[in-house]
């Protein structure tokens, strides 16, 4: 499965690359981490070339918006350049475009805010990071906004609260498709211990 990380100025650096690494470490069931069989192939995309992360990392990104290889699954992550690219009708046109075209789109913290700008999130249920589910709520009214939860299924759209939540939604991803035992597996070669509380009861459908 192809997927297609979307990168922009001011995007939160885990918010990208705590999925990354979970569509990076997955393996079939028993295959070791070091064994090239990867259930994924990943890259990112972005408007320019490099990306000027929260904090000033600098990103190099694997392709541009309008040259990219299929999309699978899409990911969609926050920061505060959401506050900025909300606005930016290029990049949400192409979010819309591909996110229907993928099997799954997916967001972490305020890229639900672009895809709800995109249509993706009418009538479903969705939620962002704490500190901004007012704002969906407010210039999205038509989007159900869940809360008290780090990811909601709903169906073709994935999207998750804050920050390190996003590790728990990819996480899910990976069970939906290919089993929870290749999702425990995968946690467990992160060493990522908390999969197993957030998995029980966090998931809204």
């Amino acid at each position: 499965m192809r997927v297609g990380t979307l990168l922009f100025d001011d995007v939160t650096v885990t918010d990208f690359t705590g999925p990354y690494d979970v569509f990076r470490a997955a393996r079939p069931l028993g295959v070791p981490a070091a064994v090239p069989r990867p259930l994924f192939a990943i890259f990112t995309v972005a408007e320019y070339d490099v990306v000027h992360c929260n904090g000033g990392l600098r990103v190099l990104a694997d392709h541009r918006l309008d040259d990219h290889p299929p999309i699978d699954l899409l990911v969609v992550p926050g920061g505060f350049g959401t506050r900025r690219e909300v606005d930016n009708a290029r990049l949400i046109a192409w979010i819309g475009r591909v996110a229907r075209q993928a099997q799954l789109a997916t967001s972490v913290c305020t890229g639900a805010l672009l895809m709800a700008k995109a249509g993706l999130l009418d009538g479903r249920p969705a939620t962002t990071h704490w500190a901004s589910v007012e704002w969906l709520r407010s210039a999205f009214p038509q989007v159900q906004v869940q809360t008290g939860v780090r990811y909601v299924d709903a169906g073709q759209i994935v999207s998750s609260a804050g920050v390190s939540a996003g590790i728990d939604m990819a996480l899910h991803v990976v069970e939906r498709l290919h089993g929870p035992a290749v999702a425990a597996q995968t946690a467990r070669q992160l060493e990522y211990d908390y999969w197993e509380s957030a998995r029980r009861g966090s998931a809204a459908r």
